[in-house]
Order: structure tokens, then C-alpha cells, then sequence
């Protein structure tokens, strides 16, 4: 089966959801199910593609993308940060230690790009002192990687930006873990962005998101996924600047950029129906970014995914 037609094919099997209660306790988040009993959680990465704080839909292929590039980059990034990762018994599914999360999420940004843009743009107040040049043009790079916190919200409400100042203020986090974690974020970063070169991709921002083991900060949820991260293609990036087109993306902006030019679509108000041929498009460019970071290639076998995890799960004496 031509791959197309492979992606097409999957779309009436693409896990939207999860009730395993044998695993635990069960929360659901935007995109992941995630199951706690006593000092693991299995958390289980849906198929689910949520922008401006909403599920939208689901794209084939994309919990197992997620999932598998989030092991990736746990594994090439230990030496930064302990992170949460135990075990992966099936693509879709991740066994990890129970962390007591932190409520921020801390977004490094390498250029002016997406909502930020979009804020200063529209000259929107930013809890943030950041090196915004008078003249400001969208995709343009900063000196130096900046640091964007936001609080982490509850299902169905929005995050918000918050500056460091409030953010201790309202005990998020304390004074010496969020000196710890901006470093550790920046140097994520770095790691990121460096291997990102060297595959021919730009890591143009990212989200992380820490949680407390015995009072150590350690990494959890993804990391450098096509969820979480924005990234364009490198070679290109100057000739299309140069024609007033935006980059080659492998990531969510280009959903988002769909919803408001075709839709005026950020979150409020009904959801848009998002096509086939979009949902294609963008599990196509999924696979891609993988293939790119890893040098491999996933296979895309047409398979109901929910019976596939439940089954493997159940092999791995989980269920």
C-alpha cells in the first residue's frame, strides 16, 4: 500500500481515547491518558491533536510518533536531567516514575515565532522582559535562546504567561528549583537544537515541563516532539524568508495557521471540522520530522491501535 494511502486507510482506526481502569487511577489530559498506581503512572499517548488548548481531532500515527521520538530524546538527553522514563511496551504507551508535577510550563524560544509573534504583533502586554528589537519581523532569530514560563492549566482552560516574579510569588515552584530549571531548559534546549542541525531541521522553540522526585527536579510529559516543539527545515529558511513565505514546518503551526486563516479559529467557539486530506498532511509531516531526528523510519501497518495497546499491555503484565 502506497504510504498515502496507508495514512488515509488508518483514519477510522486512530486511538482517540482509552478506559483501562485496571492500570490505576485515570486522568486525561489533552493528548495522553495517563493511569497512576502507586509509584507508576503508564501513560498512554492518544492519537489526539489539540491546539490553542483544544482537542481538535486525531492524526494516524501521531501517539506513536510522539511516544517513540519522546524515548528518543529522553535516552540522548539523561546527562542534562534525570527525566521520568522506565519503559515502552507498546508504541503508543509509556511506563514512568511518579513525579509530583510542577504547574508551569517552560517554553525556550530560539525566534520570534507563533503565539509569541502573534502577541507582539498585536503589541499585547508580556509578563516577560524580553529583547523584542523595535522594528520586530516574524521568524526572526534572538541574540540569545529566551525563557517563556506559563501556568499549566486544567482541561479546558487556557494556559497563561506568567513572569518569574509572580510565578514564585504564587509558590509554583520555589526560588532554588526554578533556578535549577531555567538552567536545565536552556541546556535542553541546546542539546536540542544542536542535533536538530545536524539533521537538517532549525529547533526553533520548545515546551518542557519538570516535575519534583525527591525533591530533585526531574523531566516529564515529551520533549523535542512535533506536539511541543516547532521546527522548520533549514535549507530552505533563508529563500523562503527572502520571498515573504514562512518555513517549511513539521510541526502543529501549521494546524494552527489553518484554523485562523481559514476558520479565525484560536480556541474560542465552535471547532472547526478538520479534513482527511489535512489530518493526512499533517501525520505525513509527523513521520517525517521522526525519520529526520532518529534516521528511522516507521512502519505504518493499517491496525485498530486501541485493541494493539490493550493487547501489548496485557503481554507486559500490565493489565
Amino acid at each position: 500500500m502506497e504510504p498515502d494511502a496507508a495514512l488515509f486507510a488508518q483514519l477510522p482506526h486512530t486511538l482517540t481515547g482509552t478506559d483501562l481502569t485496571a492500570l490505576g487511577s485515570r486522568y486525561e489530559g489533552k493528548v495522553r491518558d495517563t493511569y497512576a498506581r502507586g509509584d507508576t503512572l503508564v501513560l498512554v499517548v492518544t492519537d489526539r491533536l489539540s491546539a490553542f488548548d483544544r482537542v481538535l481531532t486525531t492524526i494516524p500515527f501521531k501517539g506513536e510518533v510522539l511516544n517513540r521520538l519522546s524515548a528518543f530524546w529522553f535516552e540522548r538527553t539523561r546527562h542534562v536531567v534525570k527525566n521520568h522514563f522506565l519503559d515502552l511496551p507498546d508504541p503508543n504507551v509509556t511506563v514512568a516514575r511518579a513525579c509530583t508535577p510542577l504547574q508551569v510550563e517552560v517554553i525556550v524560544r530560539g525566534y520570534l515565532a507563533g503565539s509569541l509573534w502573534r502577541d507582539v504583533r498585536d503589541e499585547k502586554a508580556l509578563p516577560w522582559d524580553l529583547p523584542i528589537p523595535e522594528a520586530p519581523r516574524e521568524h526572526q532569530a534572538f541574540e540569545r535562546p529566551v525563557l517563556t514560563p506559563f501556568t499549566k492549566a486544567a482541561p479546558g482552560e487556557h494556559d497563561a504567561p506568567i513572569g518569574d516574579e509572580e510565578l514564585l510569588a504564587r509558590g509554583l515552584v520555589s526560588s532554588r528549583h526554578w533556578m535549577q530549571i531555567r538552567e536545565i531548559a536552556l541546556a535542553l534546549y541546546e542539546e536540542g537544537r544542536s542535533w536538530a542541525a545536524s539533521r537538517g531541521l532549525i529547533l526553533v522553540d520548545t515546551k518542557y515541563e519538570f516535575g519534583l522526585l525527591n525533591d530533585e527536579v526531574v523531566l516529564i510529559d515529551e520533549i523535542h516532539t512535533p506536539d511541543s516543539s516547532r521546527y522548520w527545515l533549514a535549507a530552505s529558511l533563508e529563500e523562503r524568508l527572502s520571498r515573504g513565505e514562512a518555513p517549511e514546518m513539521f510541526d502543529k503551526e501549521t494546524i494552527r495557521r489553518w484554523l485562523i486563516r481559514e476558520h479565525g479559529f484560536q480556541g474560542q467557539g465552535d471547532i472547526p471540522t478538520i479534513p482527511d486530506d489535512l489530518r493526512v498532511e499533517l501525520a505525513r509531516r509527523y513521520l517525517s520530522v521522526y525519520e529526520t531526528l532518529t534516521g528511522i523510519r516507521l512502519p505504518t501497518p493499517v491496525t485498530p491501535v486501541a485493541a494493539r495497546v490493550e493487547a501489548n499491555l496485557r503481554t507486559a503484565g500490565l493489565l
